[in-house]
């Protein structure tokens, strides 16, 4: 069994790619560390939109990925060889998915209820769908939308600042730790989601849902997606 960090990036900023090419040897080195230093055993680099091979880290596996950015929203890639760049709103998410799976990775829907309508497309071969740890109080919507879909749950951070690492991770069912390894397993359904409930990462989320809610990006389930809803049993809690 591993624990994996599907979703990080080695930066805290998007665009200026020349910038950020110099800065990323350094993100994925800290993002390892803190990996490391929270009991994980390897994290995937999904920046938005390329991917960068990376030295191996002596901390954790450091898997290789990137976060698509559709035309319906944001779809993770992760495997052995992801595609090394993508034009941002260039794909539809059918294909996204299969760009994926003919480089034989994982195509999983990135935080389908924050500034996306990816979930709403039925017929498209997802391979799993992401609990988010930016605001895992969509989780029972999550949960329900992959009951739906009869696909396994993963859990990434979505971070972009090395701290934020571990909030949301995959507990993978595998006799080695490699991309394919990782592949197949979510393939198979041997994946579960995990959220971490720490004090420390309370208090992230509850800044990162004053953000979200600020721009705009999460609106009540009744609203014209994209928009995140109201998880069941928390409806008092939101109308005060």
């Amino acid at each position: 069994m591993y624990a994996i960090d599907l979703h990080a990036h080695t930066r805290f900023f998007h665009g200026r790619r020349s910038l950020g090419d110099r800065y990323d040897p350094l993100g994925v080195r800290l993002l390892a560390e803190v990996a490391r230093r929270r009991g994980l055993d390897g994290v995937a680099t999904t920046n938005h939109d390329y991917y960068t091979a990376f030295d191996p880290s002596p901390a954790v596996a450091t898997l290789p990925g990137i976060e698509i950015t559709t035309d319906r929203g944001h779809v993770l890639v992760v495997g052995p060889d992801p595609p090394a760049a993508t034009k941002p709103g260039a794909l539809s998410p059918v294909e996204a998915v299969a760009l994926a799976h003919d480089r034989d990775c994982a195509a999983i829907v990135a935080h389908p209820f924050r500034n996306s309508t990816v979930r709403e497309l039925e017929e498209v071969p997802f391979d799993a769908i992401e609990v988010n740890g930016k605001h895992p109080r969509s989780q029972p919507l999550v949960e329900q939308l992959a009951d739906e879909r009869d696909l396994p749950l993963v859990g990434g951070s979505d971070a972009h600042y090395p701290f934020e690492v571990g909030r949301a991770y995959t507990v993978v069912e595998a006799d080695r730790l490699t991309p394919a390894s990782v592949v197949d397993a979510i393939r198979d359904g041997r994946v579960s989601a995990t959220v971490s409930r720490t004090g420390f990462d309370s208090l992230l989320r509850r800044a990162y849902r004053t953000i979200h809610d600020r721009k705009g990006v999460i609106d009540a389930i009744d609203r014209p997606t994209p928009g995140v809803g109201t998880p069941p049993g928390e409806e008092e809690t939101a109308d005060r």
